[in-house]
C-alpha cells in the first residue's frame, strides 16, 4: 500500500495484491480506509468470491477506541438486514489484525458520479431518493441511526446500498451524545451540537438525505464550506445559519420542496422517511418508461 512517491504509511500494513491478511482472505487491491482503519478489496476462500475487508491499522490494534468502534460496527451489522445496507459477512474483532468482512458491491460512489459529471439526472435521483428513504424508514424501526449519509457512502445501482456503519448509534444512545458526531458538511444541526438545539436521532438521517440529495440534484452542497479550524460553530458548520442555497430551477418543484423539508433545523419539522417516499414515488412512475428502461448507472 503505497503512499506519495511509494512510500507506506508507518500506520500501513503494507498489503499488496497476493498478500493475506488471514489465511482465507488475499488482497486484490487497496480501496481506502479512515484513520483507524484500511479498507481493501480481498478474494475469499470462503465465499469463493471478492469481498471488502476493513482492518485496523496496526497502530490502532491495540487503541480501546478504534476496537470499541469496529466492536459497534460489527454489533450494527449484526442488527440491520435491509436490501438499501451492506452487508457483513464474518469478523475477527480479538485476533492479531482485528477486521470486518463485508459484501463487495459492484458500482460507482455517488460522489464519483458527481464529481466527474455533476448532477444526476432524475431517473438516477429519484431512485436513489426513494431507496434512502426506505433505509432510513427502516433502521428507525430496528432503532438504529447511520448518522453519517453522504455520497461517499452510498454506492448507486438498483438499488443504492449504503455503506460504512462505523458511526451507527442505537436511537438510545444517539440521543445521548455530547460531542460532535458525522461528517462536517452533511451533519444535521443536532450532530454539530447535541444537545443545544436537539439530540440526534431518526431525523439526523433525514438530514442526512436533504443534503445528499441536494448535492445530487444540483452538483454542490447546500450551505456555504465550513472551516474546520475556526473558533465559532457557525463558521465550521454553515448549516446552523438560516441560510441555504435555492435547488436549482431545473429540479421539479416537488423534489425542491422534499429537500428543504429535509433541511428543516428543526428536527420535528423534518419529514418521515415514509413522506419522503410518497411525495417522490409519483414522479418516479410518471417517467416514460423507454427513460427508467434504458438507465444504467453510469461509472
Amino acid at each position: 500500500m503505497a503512499g506519495t512517491h511509494g512510500r507506506v504509511r508507518k500506520d500501513s500494513w503494507g498489503f499488496t495484491e497476493g498478500d493475506q491478511i488471514t489465511p482465507e482472505l488475499t488482497v486484490l487491491t487497496l480501496l481506502g480506509g479512515g484513520a483507524a482503519y484500511e479498507a481493501l478489496l480481498a478474494f475469499d476462500e470462503i465465499t469463493c468470491g471478492p469481498v471488502v475487508v476493513k482492518v485496523l491499522r496496526p497502530d490502532q490494534v491495540h487503541d480501546e477506541a478504534s476496537l470499541r468502534g469496529l466492536r459497534r460496527e460489527i454489533a450494527a451489522l449484526d442488527e440491520v438486514n435491509h436490501p438499501v445496507v451492506v452487508r457483513g459477512l464474518r469478523h475477527d474483532a480479538d485476533g492479531p489484525r482485528p477486521h470486518v468482512v463485508l459484501e463487495h458491491i459492484d458500482g460507482p460512489r455517488l460522489s464519483s458520479l458527481i464529481r466527474r459529471y455533476g448532477p444526476l439526472p432524475e431517473a438516477q435521483y429519484l431512485p436513489l431518493a426513494i431507496d434512502l428513504a426506505a433505509a432510513v424508514h427502516y433502521l428507525g424501526h430496528v432503532g438504529q441511526v447511520h448518522l453519517d449519509i453522504k455520497p461517499s457512502n452510498i454506492i448507486m445501482g438498483a438499488p443504492a446500498r449504503l455503506i460504512d456503519l462505523s458511526l451507527m448509534r442505537t436511537t438510545e444512545v444517539a440521543a445521548a451524545l455530547d460531542k460532535p458526531i458525522g461528517t462536517d458538511a452533511y451533519m444535521a444541526p443536532e450532530q454539530c451540537l447535541p444537545g443545544e438545539y436537539a439530540v440526534p436521532g431518526p431525523a439526523s438521517d433525514v438530514w442526512g438525505i436533504g443534503a445528499t440529495l441536494f448535492h445530487a440534484v444540483s452538483g454542490y452542497l447546500p450551505f456555504d464550506q465550513g472551516n474546520p479550524g475556526a473558533d465559532m460553530p457557525l463558521e465550521i458548520w454553515p448549516q446552523l445559519g438560516p441560510t441555504i442555497y435555492d435547488v436549482p430551477g431545473f429540479v421539479p418543484d416537488e423534489v425542491g420542496t422534499v429537500i428543504h423539508a429535509c433541511l428543516e433545523s428543526d428536527p420535528d419539522d423534518r419529514p418521515a422517511p415514509r413522506e419522503i417516499m410518497d411525495a417522490l414515488q409519483p414522479l418516479l412512475e410518471r417517467m416514460p418508461r423507454g427513460r427508467l428502461a434504458g438507465f444504467k448507472v453510469r461509472a
